[in-house]
C-alpha cells in the first residue's frame, strides 16, 4: 500500500499549473488572472480532487489491490479518477449522464474506464450507490466528500494560487471567482483564505436553474433545481460538499453567456470549456460593479478544463440549438468589449442577476 500512496503522490505533484492573464479593457480598472488547471496530466481542475479522494481511500484502508473504484460524475472528475486508477492498476467505473460529451467518454475509455451511461431523470449518484454495493467496489463519492477529503490548509489549489500571485507580485485578489460542481473548490479556497488571513472574497458562479444558487439565496439545503446544461457545474440538488456559509457572493449566469464566454476566450488563445466561460462572465460582472476606490481591482479565477473536450457539443451550434441554447452576437460583443469596445447590453441587462 505504501507504493500506491507514493504513486498517487508523484502523479499529483507534477509541475504547478501556470497563471494566465485575461486582457480586460482599461475602463474596467481591473485585472483578471486565471490559474490554468487544464494543464494537469488528466486535463482538468479535478486532478487535485481525484488525488485527494484516492489518497484518503488508500490511507483509510478502503482501497485495496484488485478492487474496483467508481464515482458519479459529469465527466472531468471521472477522467481524473480513471487516470489515477490506471496508474494504480485498478479497475474504474464512471457513472455519467448519457448526455456527457463524446470526447469525455472517449477519454474515459482510453484510460481503461468502463462507462455506465445514465439517462436524464435518473440520479447518477443513486446508480453509483447501487453498483458500489458489490464486494471489493469503492465509491469515491465526490459529491459527498469533496469538501472534507481535500486538505484545505496546504497543498491545494488555493495555496498554489496565492503562492504564485505572491511570487509574481500580483496583489491579493479582491475576488476569487469559481463555479460549483460539488462545492469542494469554493470551500477549499474560502477556508484557506480565512486560515491565512487573506483579504479575498469568494464568488461562486452558477448556471441557470441550479439548486446551489437557490440554496444560497434562501438559506435552505432542501432547494431543488433543474439539470444543468453547463457540464461540470450546477446541480439539481444541494450536494453535501456545498458550503454556502463560506460564499460571499453568488452569481447566476445565463447558459448562453457561459458558452459565449468560452468561445470569446478562445479568441485570446485560451482553449477552455463552458464552466470557464461561466467564470469569465462572473468576473466581468464583478468588475463592472466598480473597483475599490483609488486602486485597480484584482480578480482571480480558474481555467477548469480544455475546450477540445467539447468540440462535438458546446463547440457545435447545432448541438447547442438542440439544448435550447442559441447564440446571437454575444461572442463578438464580448470579444469587442475585451478589446476596449462598448459594454455589451447583456452584461447590464436587468435580467442578468448582477451581484449587489
Amino acid at each position: 500500500m505504501s507504493r500506491a500512496v507514493e504513486v498517487v503522490r508523484s502523479c499529483a505533484l507534477e509541475e504547478e499549473t501556470p497563471l494566465v492573464e485575461v486582457p480586460l479593457p482599461d475602463r474596467l480598472g481591473a485585472r483578471l488572472v486565471m490559474k490554468d488547471e487544464s494543464q494537469h496530466p488528466s486535463g482538468s481542475l479535478k486532478h487535485r480532487l481525484a488525488a485527494s479522494l484516492i489518497m484518503f481511500g488508500l490511507c483509510n484502508g478502503d482501497i485495496r489491490p484488485g478492487g474496483t473504484l467508481l464515482d458519479a460524475s459529469s465527466g472531468s472528475t471521472a477522467i481524473s479518477e480513471a487516470y489515477f486508477a490506471r496508474e494504480l492498476g485498478l479497475d474504474f467505473v464512471a457513472v455519467i449522464p448519457a448526455a456527457t460529451s463524446p470526447e469525455k467518454i472517449r477519454l474515459l475509455e482510453g484510460l481503461g474506464a468502463r462507462c455506465e451511461l445514465v439517462e436524464g431523470g435518473v440520479s447518477v449518484t443513486a446508480v453509483a450507490e447501487e453498483l458500489a454495493a458489490q464486494p471489493g467496489w469503492v465509491y469515491l463519492d465526490q459529491f459527498a466528500n469533496a469538501s472534507t477529503r481535500t486538505n484545505w490548509r496546504e497543498g491545494n489549489v488555493a495555496s498554489a494560487l496565492f503562492a504564485q500571485l505572491d511570487a509574481q507580485q500580483i496583489r491579493c485578489p479582491d475576488w476569487i471567482v469559481v463555479g460549483a460542481g460539488t462545492g469542494g473548490t469554493s470551500a477549499t479556497i474560502a477556508r484557506f483564505a480565512r486560515y491565512r488571513a487573506r483579504r479575498s472574497s469568494v464568488a461562486v458562479v452558477d448556471p441557470e436553474g441550479s439548486a446551489f444558487y437557490k440554496a444560497w439565496r434562501s438559506g435552505s439545503r432542501d432547494e431543488v433545481g433543474s439539470t444543468s446544461r453547463i457540464e461540470g457545474i450546477g446541480r439539481s440538488v444541494v450536494e453535501a460538499s456545498f458550503m454556502p456559509q463560506l460564499i460571499d457572493e453568488m452569481i447566476q449566469v445565463p447558459d448562453v453567456l457561459s458558452v459565449a464566454g468560452m468561445r470569446a476566450l478562445k479568441e485570446f488563445g485560451i482553449d477552455a470549456g463552458p464552466s470557464t466561460g461561466t467564470n469569465l462572465i462572473g468576473s466581468l460582472l464583478l468588475a463592472l460593479r466598480g473597483r475599490p476606490e483609488g486602486r485597480t481591482m484584482t480578480l482571480a479565477s480558474l481555467i477548469c478544463d480544455r475546450g477540445e473536450r467539447y468540440a462535438d457539443t458546446y463547440g457545435d451550434d447545432a448541438w447547442l440549438a438542440r439544448q435550447g441554447i442559441v447564440l446571437g452576437d454575444e461572442v463578438q460583443s464580448l470579444v469587442d468589449f475585451l478589446h476596449g469596445g462598448d459594454v455589451p447590453s447583456f452584461l447590464t441587462d436587468a435580467r442578468v442577476p448582477v451581484p449587489m
